[in-house]
């Protein structure tokens, strides 16, 4: 039975003293699960393991549910393969943005895939110098003056786009890339 490596992405933890969960007892429990060789990078819920019985979709659910009861912190789990990631990455619309300054690109993963005009009303609503392009469940943002001060929000781009993510910079996704 062939073994399909997935990144695992936790929306909204270890952020600001909320949703604490150590990445040691993220790796207990998939390996408690039956998920293989999981491995975490850095502490904002980045997981790469593997698995030969489920599907991405599947994947999130049953992370989700038991990341609840035993972790006892909710959130959102959003599971791509490697071959998935490596799509994501090779599919970047912001080339010269991502060798020019990795850490104001962010990829996010989104549960659903946007409608077009939800990409539109998204792109009309951006007020700064923000740009946004989405592909599939992910959308890839370039933030030129920063992320912290930018009215582009994660909440106002999950009011957008009807659907809700979690973001991660170019840096890291390029790591998880290398992991998977």
């Amino acid at each position: 039975m062939q073994v399909t490596r997935y990144i695992g992405l936790l929306r909204a933890v270890n952020l600001g003293g909320h949703n604490q969960v150590a990445m040691a007892d993220l790796r207990n429990l998939l390996t408690g699960l039956g998920f293989t060789d999981p491995r975490t990078l850095l502490q904002s819920g980045n997981v790469v393991f593997g698995c030969d019985r489920h599907r991405a979709a599947g994947l999130e659910r049953i992370l989700e549910a038991e990341v609840e009861r035993c972790l006892a912190v909710t959130t959102d789990f959003f599971v791509r393969s490697a071959e998935e990631w490596q799509d994501i990455v090779a599919g970047n619309p912001f080339v010269k943005e991502a060798k020019r300054d990795p850490s104001h690109l962010v990829l996010m993963a989104l549960k659903h895939r946007p409608s077009k005009r939800a990409v539109r009303d998204l792109q009309t609503a951006i007020s700064g110098s923000e740009a946004v392009r989405a592909d599939g469940r992910q959308a890839y943002i370039v933030y030129p003056d920063g992320i912290g001060r930018s009215r582009l929000t994660t909440a106002l781009i999950e009011k957008q786009l009807g659907t809700r993510g979690t973001g991660r910079n170019w840096n890291t996704v390029l790591k998880l890339s290398a992991l998977a």
